[in-house]
């Protein structure tokens, strides 16, 4: 991207976090516009997924204004929410800005493989999971762009690149996708909490928990032997390497900063996530290498780095508003007055997003569409929480499923492995596993 576009995308952030403290939605609003200016600027260096994408959600929103079906208060929400998903994104990736200057994060993999080798998949997952909580979409960058060098530096090829690979990476990527069960970061808690206001993520953990650990049990069951294999060509490492203990203090300094703005103000995890990273991070930068320009023009090329995620996010956004907007209110009323009503709203929930993400329609955009139908459900006396959890769930199992999804994306473009193998071969057989388990686990939640 030129300088302009990535800058305006860094301004866009930025002013979406000023209108987040502020309480602003029309200034949200002027900052989804900034967004928005900022993907058609950069129309090819798109890819054709988020671009096309972008421009079927514009066109299907000038229709439904042309037709009278979306009101100027419906567009500004749209206006903000994409706003609020982009910078959501945006300003977590500036983590990654820390990888190059650690080399704990450099040497990840000889430091995840020591051990014992039945621990490696659950390591590799809740090291992941972790991670991500913070890095976001950076930690699949960063586990498998070190993988790959790894296997280069080591000449590993053949068979047992493609061992290390399906061990590897997919317990990363399912690690990565236990975020939304685990982390007031996610995006799926971000959306829903944003749409439910009597939601939060304290509600949701406890269950998160639970549905996490099984997910993890079943997927050790099914990789440990490989992994095994795995461990007999990795390199034993003497001691830490330089800079963990300063890596921790920072994971640290983040997770109290949230903690403290979460107690001391109105905002929620999810948001106090997105004002404490990147100023902790930009903090960092500038007492490291006292060079603010620098420092800046960074952050600025990072956030750019990432606009083909940001236009997925903020056109799901915008998607969900629009369609939801024209869905009659009451629509799915009569299943929300009973217990067997809110389990079908929830496994039919919970399923819609593996399956539609299997034939290309990327989770978040499914979930914003779910997320704006709840409200009215809400209002009614459903509870909240079944129906979130299973949405939740579902999104976890889209982001392994999903050949489109920017995870999967990833792993195929840095392990030069079809996107289509890493979806269905490698991940179909765990998703298929789990899903009567958590049917089972929302029926057993429905009930009580």
């Amino acid at each position: 991207m030129t300088g302009v576009q990535a800058w305006l995308l860094a301004a866009a952030v930025l002013l979406e976090l000023v209108a987040m403290c502020l309480g602003s939605q029309p200034v949200s609003a002027v900052a989804g516009v900034m967004f928005l200016l900022g993907f058609l600027l950069a129309g090819r260096r798109l890819q054709s997924y988020a671009r096309g994408l972008l421009l079927v959600v514009l066109a299907v929103t000038a229709g439904l204004v042309y037709h009278d079906q979306l009101t100027a208060g419906q567009l500004v929400k749209a206006a903000a929410d994409a706003a609020f998903y982009a910078a959501f994104l945006g300003s977590l990736g500036l983590m990654q800005c820390l990888v190059r200057r650690f080399e704990v994060l450099r040497r990840i993999h000889d430091v995840l493989l020591g051990g014992r080798p039945v621990w490696l998949y659950p390591k590799y997952a809740l090291v992941s999971c972790g991670v991500a909580s913070v890095l976001n979409f950076g930690m699949m960058n960063l586990l498998c762009g070190t993988l790959s060098e790894t296997l280069r530096e080591r000449g590993i090829t053949g068979p047992s690149r493609l061992r290390w690979l399906r061990s590897v990476l997919i317990s990363a990527l399912r690690g990565f996708s236990l975020v939304p069960l685990v982390a007031p970061t996610s995006v799926a808690v971000a959306i829903l909490t944003r749409e439910l206001t009597d939601l939060s993520w304290s509600m949701l953990v406890p269950f998160g928990i639970l549905v996490a650990a099984g997910l993890v049990l079943l997927g050790w069951l099914l990789e440990q032997r490989r992994f095994r294999q795995v461990s007999a060509e990795r390199v034993a490492l003497d001691g830490w390497p330089e800079g963990t203990g300063k890596l921790m203090q920072l994971m640290l300094a983040v997770f109290a900063g949230m903690g403290l703005l979460v107690a001391l103000t109105d905002l929620k995890v999810s948001a106090a996530a997105m004002l404490v990273v990147p100023g902790i991070t930009l903090g960092y930068m500038l007492w490291r290498d006292r060079a603010p320009a620098a420092a800046a023009q960074e952050g600025a090329t990072q956030v750019a780095s990432m606009v083909n995620e940001m236009a997925i996010f903020a056109a799901s956004a915008i998607l969900g508003v629009a369609l939801s907007g024209v869905i009659p209110r009451d629509a799915l009323a009569g299943l929300a007055t009973s217990g067997a009503g809110v389990f079908l709203l929830a496994a039919g929930g919970l399923l819609m997003m593996p399956l539609l993400s299997a034939i290309g329609i990327i989770p978040i955009t499914v979930l914003s569409i779910q997320a704006g139908l709840l409200p009215p459900l809400v209002a009614q006396g459903m509870d909240p929480l079944p129906i979130s959890l299973a949405l939740v769930t579902g999104f976890s199992l889209a982001m392994m499923l999903s050949p489109f999804g920017p995870a999967v994306m990833l792993l195929s473009r840095f392990g030069q492995v079809s996107r289509w193998k890493v979806a269905f071969r490698w991940n179909g057989t765990f998703v298929l596993l789990a899903i009567p388990l958590l049917l089972a686990f929302l029926a057993v939640i429905t009930r009580s």
